[in-house]
């Protein structure tokens, strides 16, 4: 079950207006930790410290800065950022349709959900999606919420409408930054590789899959609220397979695959 509304606003393109509600279509749910006092258990707090004065610094004495320098900085003041702030509005402007294969994963970040905002339009909503689905297009696309402006990607799952926030390109680091070798490979070595894939090919199934480290965590809190004392163990420290045996291990892979 989706949470509550986010936001509420219109998918606009062309002469089309769409109203549309935004949910959340993820969730984290991580174990938070508080920092402690070790002596009395108390819990703790922050507070800005003046490295000069070795103070705390009380938040209406606060100011935002720059360092553009060591030790030199721009101030930016709190009505200069509010002056920066975009205009609200209540559209997803779509400025193009692109073929969803070229949108490189790196550059997806934040996943929504989008429904129909009214009964009205849920014909409107299914065509688009199906639409979009067909062609295998995602809608490029910018919106305002918050007080902050995005650009992103509508897409269709399903019958399902998708809006992802889009990383700006220089954000991204190229994959041409790691300096990775041209290696030619023998027939054997590719005629391995492929087989032991294809015999270990899968439909993806993430419900297979849980966070192990969360639930050795909750477990041992668990263990701990109940009073029993833990063992520290020693991590299992693992050598890699050097590359005059990886052909070997791929082979030894491949019949137990089999």
């Amino acid at each position: 079950m989706t949470g509550g509304t986010i936001w509420k606003g219109s998918i606009h393109f062309g002469d089309e207006h769409l109203p549309v509600k935004l949910h959340g279509a993820v969730k984290e749910e991580r174990i938070q930790f508080h920092l402690l006092h070790r002596r009395d258990g108390v819990k703790l707090h922050q507070q800005m410290i003046c490295n000069y004065e070795k103070m705390p610094v009380p938040a209406d004495a606060q100011i935002r800065g720059v360092e553009i320098e060591e030790g030199k900085y721009v101030i930016v003041e709190h009505g200069e950022l509010e002056q920066m702030t975009p205009e609200a509005s209540r559209l997803i402007e779509i400025h193009e349709f692109v073929t969803t294969s070229q949108i490189d994963p790196l550059l997806l970040d934040h996943v929504y959900y989008l429904e129909p905002d009214s009964d009205l339009v849920s014909g409107s909503y299914t065509a688009l999606a199906e639409a979009l689905q067909e062609m295998s297009l995602s809608g490029i696309c910018t919106w305002t919420m918050r007080k902050r402006s995005y650009h992103g990607a509508l897409q269709a799952w399903g019958k399902v409408l998708r809006l992802s926030t889009l990383r700006y390109a220089d954000e991204v680091i190229g994959a041409s930054s790691l300096g990775l070798e041209e290696i030619p490979l023998s027939e054997r070595e590719l005629q391995i590789g492929s087989d032991l894939i294809r015999q270990m090919a899968a439909p993806f199934q993430p419900e297979k899959f849980i966070n192990e480290h969360q639930q050795k965590l909750q477990q041992l809190i668990e263990r701990k609220a109940r009073g029993e004392k833990i063992a520290l163990l020693r991590p299992r420290i693992l050598t890699p397979t050097s590359a005059d045996k990886l052909l070997e291990a791929l082979e030894a892979s491949l019949k137990k695959a089999a």
